[in-house]
């Protein structure tokens, strides 16, 4: 794999960290400002939509400039919206940071998945995909935990400092080992529009929102479930999802080296194995060593999801996947929105900590029924040789190659 890779995952790395560290920070940003639990809960919805809006939105303003500058302009963005967390003197001026960092997030690993995807050869693309985001599931494993420790210890503002300083090495490493990669001629926004008159691109981001959605049903209970169900320690939580990242970490590797071989079987299999997970967990959850066997194997279904799902798109959006490689970033932020609503709802209708699990297993399920319908739709395709809505017939063949 080229050294370039390792670039695009430090950034990745700071990206998952930033992400994901303000959930077990958030009692002292509120005691720090003076505010609720649920208000600082807005620093992480705040970032979730962000995420969801800047993904098209920076992609598009892209569109004029080559990939790798506009991957050092995203980590620009988010250095300066991690440096204002870090400084803001009111609660309103850090949710106004959080938002914009969060706009890098999105077209950041949408605009990377291309990259990465072009430095290697055909049959090693979603491995390629798969080591950039290697970067954000290893911030589960160890910048999330050092990065709340830190915090916790020594103050939520030097944690931020710290994640601005990962986005100016990752922003050197861009700059250092990225090739320069010029936009393809002749590619302009409306050819990326485009890309959403395909059937299969927003079959694939569907299943993007359902698929990952299910994980984020059941994980983001985390604590209250084991707590309150399988009987852990409140300080037990931290390595619990410390095994949830080293799942997202074997899982993301091992799907994507079997989705270059087989692309569709490896959906499959893991999302159907990931809604039968989720299920058990509303039985596992009532012994520890069952419920952390089973947090660290939904982390590993869940994220062999990913590299299959990124390639499906860039795929299937042949030709201009730009815009689409992040809109479908954007897709696994609202899957994971949409999640957690859902699993509110269930807690809050007095169904028990658990039952978020079966919401999480239903939107598997789902997933796992539009991954046969996409296929159905793809062979029937190829009998008729129907050229795919939004498609050339050239991009038609190379889909139908997985």
């Amino acid at each position: 794999m080229p050294l370039a890779l390792l670039a695009l995952a430090i950034g990745a790395f700071g990206i998952g960290t930033t992400e994901f560290v303000i959930m077990g920070l958030l009692p002292e940003v509120a005691g720090d400002f003076g505010v609720s639990i649920p208000t600082a809960g807005y620093l992480v919805t705040g970032y979730a939509l962000g995420v969801v809006l800047g993904a098209p939105l920076m992609t598009a303003l892209g569109t004029k400039v080559s990939r790798k500058r506009m991957l050092m302009l995203l980590m620009g963005l988010f250095i300066a919206g991690n440096l204002l967390s870090a400084l803001a003197p009111a609660f309103g001026v850090m949710l106004i940071g959080r938002v914009v960092a969060s706009l890098a997030h999105g077209a950041f690993f949408g605009i990377g998945s291309v990259v990465a995807a072009d430095l290697v050869a055909p049959d090693k693309k979603a491995g390629a995909i798969a080591m950039m985001f290697t970067g954000l599931t290893v911030a589960n494993v160890v910048g999330v935990p050092l990065g709340t420790l830190v915090g916790q210890s020594i103050g939520w503002r030097v944690t931020f400092g710290i994640v601005a300083a990962l986005g100016v090495a990752g922003l050197a490493g861009i700059a250092r080992l990225v090739p320069d990669m010029p936009k393809p001629e002749g590619v302009r926004l409306r050819h990326e529009l485009a890309a959403f008159k395909n059937a299969q691109v927003l079959l694939a981001m569907a299943m993007t929102v359902l698929g990952f959605g299910g994980v984020f049903a059941a994980i983001t209970y985390i604590a209250p479930m084991m707590t309150h169900v399988a009987g852990f320690a409140d300080g037990s939580v931290t390595w619990l999802l410390v095994l949830f990242g080293l799942g997202m970490v074997g899982g993301n590797l091992i799907g994507g080296r079997y989705a270059d071989r087989a692309l569709m079987p490896m959906l499959f299999l893991s999302l159907g194995a990931l809604a039968v997970a989720l299920a058990l967990f509303t039985l596992t959850a009532h012994n520890k060593f069952l419920a952390a066997v089973t947090i660290a194997l939904i982390g590993a279904l869940g994220f062999a999801t990913v590299p299959p799902l990124q390639k499906r798109v860039l795929d299937q959006a042949h030709g201009a996947p730009t815009l689409a490689s992040a809109v479908n970033i954007g897709a696994f932020n609202l899957g994971n929105a949409l999640s957690a609503w859902l699993g509110g709802l269930v807690i809050a209708a007095g169904l028990g900590y658990t039952a978020p699990n079966w919401v999480g297993a239903a939107l598997a399920a789902a997933a796992l029924v539009l991954a046969f319908v996409s296929a159905a739709l793809e062979r029937r395709e190829a009998r008729t040789g129907t050229v795919i809505a939004g498609s050339a017939p050239a991009e038609q063949r190379g889909a139908l190659t997985h």
